[in-house]
This record gives C-alpha cells, sequence and structure tokens, in this order.
C-alpha cells in the first residue's frame, strides 16, 4: 500500500541516485562529531552548526556535491523528522546503515508522510523529497493513508464536498472492506424520525443526510462511531461573520475523523462490530431554514428549543446518538467540531474530550500519550446543564451565557446517551492554522491515532500494542 503513498514523499523502491541521512540524537551529536573526517567538521563549523534537535546540514563530498544529510532529532516521535520533507532539495533519501538515533519505521514513516502532505487537488502537482522507507508496519501505512484522507476530506471546498460527496466517501471506504452502507435522505428523515437533522438541514438545495455502515462479526463488543457531517455552515439565521465562515468546510471534520477511524478498524481487522452514523448536512439560509425560537422535537422525545441556529452540530448529533443508543452497544464515540469554546480553552491544537465513563476516558488520554497525539480531558459538570434552560421546551440548543461553552454542548449532547452506556465526545478543531512542521496549514486528523490506538487495546488481543 505504501506505493499509492509516494506522491507525499515515501517509497518502498531505493532511487539510484539516493542520499544516505544519518539520524543522530541530540545527546549523541559530539561524540558522532568527533569521529567526522576533518573535511566534514571543518564544513559544520563554518556554518557554526551546534547539532541541536531539529537541525540538519547536507554534507559534501570534495567534488562540492551533496554527498549524504545529516540529521539532528530529539526523540523517537513522528515529528522528530517531519520538517524534513519540505526543506531538503527535492530528491531521493534512505536513512543511512550508520545513523545512531533510535528512530522506529514506523515512526519515519508517519514522520515523512506527514511532513510532506500537500493538498494539491486544484494546484500544479509538486515532486517531495522522496524517502525510502523499509521495515515498517502495515498498520503504520494504514495510520498514515487514514490521516491523509481525513486531511484532504477536509480541505475539500463543500462544492466537491457536500453531502452528497460525503456519502459516496463513505460508500467507497465501506465498499473496499465489504461493509453494508445505507443512507436516509431528505423528506424520508421525518418519516424515519430523524427530525433535528431534517431541521438543520432542510434550507440547503442538498438534502440532509444520515449515513451509517455496518461491518465486522456480531459476535464481537459493539462499537458505534458518530460523525458531526455539517459540509459547509453558515450559522443559519444566526449568520456567521465573515471572518468566522471563511473556514467552515472544516465543520465536517468530526465525519471525516469518524470515517477515517472506521477505515483503521476495518483495514487493520479489529475484532469489534462497527457501526458508523455520519449526519451529513449544509446549514444553509433560504426561506424554509429552521429558525431561532422554533421547538423540534427529537428522536428521542425531548424538545429542543432553539436559541441559536449556529449552535447545529449538537442538533444533528443528537439523533444520531439517539439511534446509536437505540443499538445498545458498547461504547459510543463521537467526533465534532462544536465549540469555538473548546478553541479558546485549550487553543487549536489539544482536542477536548468528554466521557461518562472513567476508565474510557483514562484509557483513551494514554493512547493519545502513548502516540502523540494529545487530548485533553473536561468534566462533565451537570449544574452547567442550567444554562440550557427553556421556559417553553425540554432544554434549549443554547443560551444567553458564554460560560462553558463546550461544557454545555457536551451536556447537551449526554441527554441523547443511554444512561450506563459507555459514551466519548471529542470536540475538535480539525484545522491547522499556520505551516509548523508535520502539521501543514489546513484540514488536520487530531485525536484520530489516539483513538485507534485506544480502541486496538481495549478490544484487539491478538498482539501486544503496548510498544
Amino acid at each position: 500500500m505504501i506505493l499509492a503513498l509516494s506522491a507525499q514523499g515515501v517509497s518502498t523502491e531505493r532511487h539510484p541516485q539516493s542520499r544516505a541521512i544519518e539520524f543522530v540524537s541530540a545527546e549523541h551529536y559530539p561524540a558522532w562529531l568527533a569521529a567526522q573526517p576533518e573535511f566534514t567538521r571543518n564544513w559544520l563549523g563554518g556554518q557554526s552548526f551546534q547539532g541541536r534537535a531539529t537541525q540538519f546540514a547536507l554534507l559534501p563530498e570534495a567534488s562540492g556535491q551533496c554527498q549524504r544529510v545529516v540529521a539532528v532529532i530529539g526523540g523517537d516521535t513522528p515529528y522528530a523528522i517531519a520538517h524534513l520533507p519540505k526543506l531538503l532539495p527535492k530528491g531521493h533519501y534512505h536513512r543511512s546503515t550508520d545513523s545512531t538515533a533510535a528512530l522506529s519505521a514506523d515512526n519515519l514513516l508517519l514522520g515523512w508522510g506527514l511532513g510532506a502532505y500537500r493538498f494539491e487537488r486544484y494546484l500544479a502537482k509538486t515532486e517531495p523529497a522522496v524517502l525510502h522507507v523499509e521495515n515498517q508496519s502495515a498498520l503504520a501505512e494504514s495510520i498514515l493513508a487514514a490521516s491523509l484522507d481525513v486531511r484532504d476530506w477536509i480541505n475539500t471546498p463543500t462544492e466537491h464536498m457536500g453531502p452528497d460527496e460525503l456519502e459516496q466517501a463513505t460508500r467507497g471506504i465501506g465498499e473496499r472492506f465489504g461493509a453494508d452502507i445505507s443512507c436516509i435522505r431528505g423528506e424520508e428523515l421525518l418519516t424515519r424520525n430523524l427530525p433535528t437533522i431534517h431541521a438543520v438541514g432542510r434550507a440547503s438545495h442538498r438534502a440532509p443526510r444520515l449515513i451509517r455502515l455496518d461491518w465486522g462479526d456480531d459476535t464481537h463488543p459493539h462499537v458505534v462511531l458518530c460523525g458531526k457531517g455539517v459540509c459547509f455552515d453558515t450559522g443559519g439565521l444566526d449568520i456567521k461573520p465573515a471572518d468566522g465562515m471563511r473556514n467552515m468546510k472544516k465543520d465536517m471534520g468530526g465525519a471525516a475523523h469518524a470515517l477515517g477511524l472506521a477505515r483503521l478498524l476495518m483495514q487493520n481487522k479489529i475484532p469489534v462490530r462497527l457501526t458508523l452514523l455520519i449526519a451529513a448536512v449544509e446549514n444553509a439560509i433560504a426561506g424554509n431554514a429552521f429558525r431561532p425560537g422554533d421547538v423540534i422535537t427529537t428522536r428521542q422525545g425531548l424538545s429542543v428549543e432553539i436559541d441559536n441556529t449556529d449552535a447545529e452540530g449538537r442538533l444533528v448529533l443528537s439523533d444520531a446518538l439517539t439511534l446509536a443508543g437505540e443499538l445498545k452497544p458498547d461504547l459510543i464515540m463521537d467526533f465534532a467540531t462544536l465549540t469555538g469554546a473548546a478553541r479558546i480553552a485549550l487553543g487549536p491544537d489539544l482536542p477536548v474530550l468528554f466521557s461518562n465513563h472513567a476508565e474510557t476516558a483514562r484509557d483513551y488520554l494514554a493512547a493519545g500519550e502513548a502516540e502523540h497525539d494529545p487530548l485533553w480531558q473536561l468534566p462533565l459538570w451537570q449544574p452547567y446543564l442550567a444554562y440550557l434552560k427553556s421556559n417553553v421546551a425540554d432544554l434549549a440548543n443554547a443560551g444567553p451565557s458564554k460560560m462553558a461553552g463546550c461544557m454545555t454542548a457536551a451536556l447537551f449532547l449526554q441527554r441523547f446517551v443511554p444512561a450506563g452506556t459507555a459514551w466519548t465526545h471529542l470536540d475538535v478543531y480539525s484545522w491547522n492554522d499556520s505551516e509548523r512542521p508535520g502539521k501543514p496549514a489546513g484540514g488536520e486528523a487530531q485525536g484520530l491515532r489516539a483513538a485507534f490506538r485506544f480502541l486496538q487495546k481495549k478490544y484487539d488481543h491478538r498482539h501486544s500494542t503496548d510498544s
């Protein structure tokens, strides 16, 4: 499968003119330097090369041609080398057998692939620096491929990634791994009792829908993944300002994460019974758009007063979570670009984790630490549910207070999860605002590796996942 990733800078075949990269840890750099020929020491000294982590240098031979590269790294993580693909000259490279730094083949693959990524659907194709990788695992290949898929789906403008295209992407992934796919669209959402998905998406010329994927053995533990698939969010009648609307193609980032995770579970044959539910809509403005003050009776039967039409993600997820609970699974996990309040609380890099089950949350957080894909937990503080009080319905979808916005959104979702069913909610940004090594500006898979490792360790006992 790695051959399919060659456009992202990794290859299984070493090019005849491939240059060697010697990976050296920062602490061992002085010893490495002392062992080099005088020419190399003089060359590095003339450039004031200090051997700090993330530094690299092209090392010429006597003719002046680049012979090899020395790259100083700070640890065995994917991001230790993620800066190299876009900084090294175009060409082919491989890890030197003289490398002394501990860097696993899997992290080498992930770091290079994540660092080389560029969304090129509408651009002239480029040739990144290509690294020959060997001895990597099929698991690492699948994680890289899924991460790049998630980035691509989020980066694609809504014109080419609306509810229909999101459905087609799900069908493509599901059919590849033998899953069953079904979809409830348009007015059928009302007859099938999915009223909030219909209400949020009915103003768009693109029909709202609930996309469902089922895969796996019925005797295995049942896991349901739910994704917020708001393919574009104008804010509805509570319209967003221009700067708030600019990147709202990414508001289906939760669905992208759920689909990417489903792919990983199926591709790696994790022994679960999997159900994926994606609520795919476009929150548009038209004469039939839902309004502030409207009351919608949800699938669960709870009535919700619409305080703000821009708090639409929790509405579409409410019906999806209710359906998930009706399936009586062992675990429900949802993913959503739900609140700006989560970004205010923790910034863009840390997805906010909520869970009603302490052990599940603990293991999920530990998986994030192990995968260098961190999450941070905030509490489901029940007194804050008072912020969603309504005088005309069971609860409101938002309220006048700006306090604890990501927590009140999570509390709203919890009302639609059956008591006693383990549940996690990840409020994820799905975006990089700026260009950083391994984290290019644009769509991003955040918490994907953490979620997969958590589920793999919980349910797949075919081999150890502690390493």
